[in-house]
């Protein structure tokens, strides 16, 4: 298949449903998490769900970069705008642009006067940077293994046209801890993953292999049409009706075990792991990146130093947004709670007037819900 239309085709849409259906034959209830956002949007969106037994479970994971985005690094960008609010510039993704601080959002904030733009893309920011030279642009810089290497390649522009007024304020999330870190969640009971496509794309199938080898539960690389979701749960089943445990790719027109060595070379040169702190889990050792120190001049926390926010950002992490106004976000990214579980839900939370950040990024699991009329737990 090479034509989009081919990934949608019902026929071949409902023959996989009726294999994937003789395979749970023999199984009890199977848990299967899919940790990205767009594979939970597409789920809702096609009605994969209900070409499923019910024995199959479907259930989402903190694959939304802004949702996991933590309350306090929000706070520390409102901070920013507000104390250098004559000298700064703050450039954003769309996305995090409504995503809740502890008692603003970037949106309201530049409704009271603060430099807060949209931009597509890190060549946006630079260019921003370039036509506002006695001003310093700060570019929040989230997201996982998909979007880093674009950010580090604005790093080498910005120190290749020596622009001395770029800066980026990291808060970058790698995968496979995260999956780890779920895996040794008490709370959860985990039959399968569907590893997330573009992530994948970078990093390839390898990182992976300890879920296989030490969990023993199996993985698949699976895109995002309907029929690459449903082709990966197949191929999940597969492994889990032998009992084995290895990490397919699915994606194979897209995907290779190696992944990209061009953009995991770029993340090397400029980033390096840290310990990084994830709404509802908590700090994850290794699950994020920051800037390597030859690039530090680069980095917002040293040059603004953020470090004297501290009484901010702890007392985002002490009494966090969720907690003071009831969203269990946290819980929805962990896995142990759905949407239709928030007595927010759809009352008082919904997309024009989001209280969480599940229900603002269009890949979060609230908004995915909500759109397509989920409200049954």
């Amino acid at each position: 298949m090479k034509y989009i239309d081919e990934f949608r085709n019902g026929t071949i849409a409902i023959n996989l449903s009726r294999k994937i259906a003789d395979l749970a034959k023999c199984l009890d209830t199977t848990t299967i998490m899919e940790v990205c956002g767009s594979h939970t949007m597409n789920i809702y969106r096609y009605g994969l769900k209900k070409l499923l037994p019910s024995n199959i479970r479907l259930l989402s994971g903190p694959g939304c970069p802004v949702c996991v985005t933590p309350t306090s690094y929000i706070d520390t960008a409102i901070a920013i705008s507000q104390k250098y609010s004559q000298e700064v510039l703050i450039t954003t993704f769309g996305d995090l642009f409504r995503a809740p601080g502890s008692s603003s959002s970037l949106e309201m904030e530049k409704a009271r006067g603060a430099s807060v733009i949209v931009v597509y893309s890190t060549l946006d920011a630079l260019e921003i940077a370039k036509k506002n030279d006695g001003k310093k642009v700060v570019f929040l810089g989230i997201g996982f293994e998909t979007t880093t290497p674009t950010i580090a390649a604005s790093i080498i522009e910005a120190e290749k046209r020596n622009l001395t007024n770029y800066f980026v304020l990291t808060s970058h999330k790698v995968m496979p801890p995260v999956m780890e870190a779920l895996l040794r969640d008490k709370e959860l009971n985990l039959d399968g993953f569907l590893c997330p496509a573009h992530v994948s794309t970078i990093i390839g199938s390898k990182p992976y292999e300890f879920i296989a080898r030490d969990f023993h539960i199996p993985c698949v690389i699976a895109g995002f049409e309907p029929l690459d979701i449903l082709q990966g749960i197949y191929m999940l089943l597969e492994q889990i009706t032998r009992k084995e445990s290895s990490v397919k790719i699915q994606y194979s027109r897209v995907a290779k075990y190696e992944g990209n060595p061009t953009a995991l070379a770029l993340l090397d040169r400029v980033f390096e792991p840290c310990d990084a702190e994830w709404r509802g889990l908590g700090i994850i050792p290794g699950s994020g990146l920051k800037l390597r120190s030859q690039y530090e001049r680069f980095d917002a926390h040293t040059v603004f130093r953020i470090s004297d926010f501290g009484f901010l950002i702890n007392s985002a992490i002490c009494n966090p947004q969720s907690a003071i106004n009831g969203c269990i976000c946290g819980d929805i990214l962990r896995g142990v709670k759905l949407p239709a579980d928030c007595k927010l839900f759809g009352k008082v939370c919904n997309p024009e007037h989001p209280v969480g950040a599940c229900m603002v990024s269009s890949e979060g699991t609230c908004a995915a819900y909500y759109k397509y009329g989920e409200t049954e737990p």
